[in-house]
């Protein structure tokens, strides 16, 4: 995994840079934030599982940032390590990268104020803003205004690529995680526009997890056809990792998908009275080629418009994924 890339990215990751005199001070006072925000982070789950939040700090802290855990956790770490540093420097602030178990616990550490910036998917991320009133979209990628899924299917079911998602029907199927926009959500919304049952699989659909899991199950034959992110696809096939018994079958229209959600209390906490201003002039600042950019699969950070999550929220009220 050391050598895989940022399958969200389709490119590879930046080598490691030496840090500089002037920021090593920074990053190891981060490096150690991180640990014992890991351990802050075990609590703060411990203590959302028995019904309690985590006490607020005194004085400005650091900035927590999460992401759901769409992905391999040491990919997750390099991307979202990143993104942490480079936060950090240019806000000047403590910055640190707390990984969650699953997307659920992502959306309800941002509830309870124990992450204040997270990297959220289009339904997650809706999710987290009705549950936590004053939360604020920061930015998203330029490619997530038009995101797509793929389905695949293991080689044996001798299914050619096509748009007739109506031949997936009788086949063993998993989606990744139940709360995935691009591995459940959206193909669900799809395949019931093409007349198949989305929950009607024989045995009922499966759930992978992540999608690295949907691309191993399938290859595995323990499904015969799943659903996964189209950049994770792209990068997997460009990278030779994914398995010849696993084909293309067929790929969704676009769709809105992921952004970064900041916590209504973030500003407070960090003492940054600005600091979802600041945040969208940085992210939508980064020059084209900038490690976070190659690192994240985009060529630029643009604002989150009015309305852009609109089609997601109605789609997860039909299928009865919101409430």
């Amino acid at each position: 995994m050391g050598s895989r890339r940022a399958a969200r990215s389709g490119g590879p990751a930046a080598p490691p840079r030496p840090p500089s005199p002037a920021l090593s001070r920074r990053t190891l006072s981060r490096r150690t934030l991180s640990r014992r925000a890991l351990l802050a982070a075990g609590a703060a789950v411990a203590l959302t599982g028995c019904g309690a939040s985590a006490a607020a700090p005194s004085g400005p802290a650091a900035l927590r940032v999460g992401a759901i855990p769409d992905q391999d956790p040491e990919v997750l770490q390099r991307v979202f390590g990143t993104v942490a540093d480079a936060v950090a420097t240019a806000l000047d602030l403590q910055v640190t990268y707390t990984p969650v178990t699953d997307y659920a616990a992502a959306v309800s550490l941002f509830r309870t104020g124990d992450l204040d910036l997270v990297w959220f998917g289009g339904l997650t991320g809706v999710q987290a803003r009705l549950q936590t009133p004053g939360a604020r979209p920061v930015a998203q990628r330029d490619i997530d205004r038009a995101f797509t899924s793929v389905f695949v299917v293991n080689a044996a079911t001798g299914l050619a690529p096509s748009g007739d998602l109506a031949a997936l029907a009788p086949l063993r199927f998993t989606y990744g995680s139940p709360t995935s926009t691009s591995g459940r959500l959206m193909p669900a919304w799809f395949l019931r526009e093409a007349g198949v049952d989305p929950d009607g699989f024989p045995g009922g659909p499966g759930f992978a997890g992540s999608h690295d899991a949907t691309l191993a199950l399938v290859a595995s034959g323990t499904y015969e056809a799943g659903v996964l992110n189209a950049q994770v696809w792209r990068a997997r096939t460009a990278e030779g990792a994914v398995d010849p018994a696993v084909v293309r079958y067929a790929e969704t229209p676009p769709y809105a998908d992921y952004h970064w959600l900041l916590h209504p209390a973030a500003a407070g906490r960090t003492g940054v009275p600005d600091l979802h201003d600041r945040l969208v002039a940085f992210l939508t600042g980064l020059p084209p080629g900038d490690p976070v950019l190659d690192l994240l699969g985009a060529g630029a950070f643009v604002p989150v418009q009015p309305g852009e999550h609109d089609r997601i929220e109605q789609v997860g009220r039909e299928l009865g994924l919101l409430r």
